[in-house]
């Protein structure tokens, strides 16, 4: 393996601890939600952040990838600087706004009961847009540490008042106290109130470091970095359309007879497993976004990326199988059985989410060679597929249609971007190779799925035993212990 393979390997595993951890703890949260909220209450709470995919992209302005690209040859901390003031302004702006609009606007949400979920929102997303340039500050500073622990911080922030909130309050409501600061209907908004609270707890410890180097801004420089930025912000926009447009939609176009607060509950708790998929490719993405622009110049750089997307997917497959042959244990997370009927989509999410990585490795094509448009123009063509498909198909199969549009929107982007990055940037990727990898894991898959056990525990054994046969078979083509042994 090169030398800057092992690098990134180091990296990633630091990020692992440093990003992975706290978020991790933050998705344990889930077997709380599920006890405490019911399948409908649950609904309120995925359709909600489906809102914060989109805005948290709009807030930022894809300044934090332009920011890691600028810093290379321009003086780092006037980059910084004038990231720091472009984000602060929009998010001193949508604050503002969402103060300003909180009563049509939740009236047009069909939310008038519930404005205050627009307001905590509004500064949800305004303080953690601030917070983005100072972590990535932190990584571009190779500052893993620090970076982890102020995400630990704002975890265990949002934990112990989802835990105050929704297990402690409602077992003592009698108490005269309680009474002052719970009301029960308040349901799914005692996980918004208490994400809040972390996020304005975060932005508070950070200022020191916001402001540990010198906040100047230059609207030239701004102005360079706008035109780098938009289009990935943009492409970020429409790519989000795919990850979250299902869930803004699913209440409109399931018929009401058919209760779609509660099919939209079901599927949010359940893509909840397949996130396992994404907390691995955001630990990879923090090591890497930094790693491939410090590392373009080298000499053999396209190769290298080559080999870490080989190696990425071995990894997702990895995950895919683990998941999905032991989901009869891991279904035990969800805490109330009514959001079992889900749990066939978890594999088709875990592929989605496997395909999205991929998609995100091959981006790095057009971010090198100041393409970023490329970004926008593959994103568009994603978000307009997975716009028609959930419109047309959702009233037909509900959310399981959204799982494989998922699937099939990053599937068709992940063939456009590699067809017009081999023509533009070649990269020597070892697309045999990896294929042959997605073939024998989906077989394996297959195999389990249809030699299924009553017995539970056989059936764990048996499917513990097919996932060694494709780590023994990775092992035999890639030699991973001889390379370690290695050094």
């Amino acid at each position: 393996m090169a030398n800057p393979i092992k690098k990134l390997a180091n990296q990633t595993a630091i990020y692992g601890l440093c990003s992975m951890i706290p978020r991790f703890l933050n998705y344990l949260l889930v077997p709380l939600h599920t006890k405490a909220l019911d399948t409908s209450e649950y609904g309120v709470n995925t359709e909600w952040y489906a809102y914060v995919t989109f805005l948290v992209i709009l807030l930022t302005c894809g300044m934090e990838t332009g920011f890691f690209r600028f810093s290379q040859y321009t003086d780092k901390n006037k980059v910084y600087g004038t990231a720091f003031v472009s984000i602060l302004v929009t998010s001193l702006l949508f604050i503002g706004g969402a103060m300003l609009f909180s009563r049509p606007l939740s009236e047009w949400m069909h939310y008038a009961e519930h404005r205050e979920y627009l307001i905590w929102f509004g500064w949800i997303l305004g303080l953690d847009a601030l917070t983005a340039i100072p972590f990535a500050r932190f990584r571009l500073d190779n500052r893993p540490m620090r970076f982890a622990f102020y995400k630990m911080v704002n975890v265990g922030v949002n934990i112990f008042f989802n835990l105050f909130f929704l297990w402690f309050c409602p077992r003592f409501a009698d108490a005269g106290w309680v009474q002052a600061v719970y009301r029960p209907e308040t349901g799914a908004g005692y996980i918004f109130l208490s994400n809040l609270i972390a996020s304005g707890i975060t932005v508070l410890l950070l200022l020191p470091e916001i402001f540990r180097y010198p906040v100047c801004f230059s609207f030239g420089l701004w102005k360079r970095m706008l035109a780098y930025s938009l289009p990935l912000m943009a492409a970020g926009l429409a790519g989000n359309i795919n990850e979250a447009i299902d869930r803004v939609l699913m209440k409109y176009r399931i018929p009401n007879f058919e209760h779609p607060m509660e099919q939209l509950g079901i599927y949010g708790a359940n893509v909840k497993i397949a996130v396992l998929m994404v907390l691995f490719i955001q630990m990879f993405r923090y090591a890497a976004e930094p790693f491939f622009f410090n590392n373009a110049k080298e000499k053999d750089s396209r190769r290298t990326i080559a080999e870490v997307m080989k190696y990425f997917v071995i990894f997702c497959l990895l995950i895919f199988l683990g998941v999905t042959f032991y989901i009869d244990v891991i279904k035990y997370f969800l805490r109330s059985e009514a959001f079992w009927e889900g749990l066939d989509i978890v594999p088709v999410m875990l592929l989605a989410n496997m395909c999205l990585g991929v998609y995100y490795n091959l981006t790095i094509w057009f971010k090198l060679s100041n393409r970023t448009w490329y970004g926008l123009l593959i994103a568009a063509i994603g978000a307009s597929l997975s716009i028609a498909g959930n419109w047309l198909l959702i009233p037909l199969w509900g959310y399981r249609a959204s799982a494989w549009m998922h699937l099939a929107c990053y599937l068709t982007m992940i063939a456009i971007t590699w067809k017009l990055g081999q023509k533009r940037y070649p990269i020597p990727y070892e697309l045999k190779k990896i294929l042959l990898y997605v073939t024998v894991a989906i077989g394996l898959f297959f195999t389990a799925s249809l030699t299924t056990l009553e017995h539970t525990g056989l059936n764990l054994l048996k499917n513990t035993a097919l996932l060694a046969v494709f780590v023994i078979y990775v092992e035999r083509k890639e030699r991973f212990m001889k390379m370690i042994l290695k050094g």
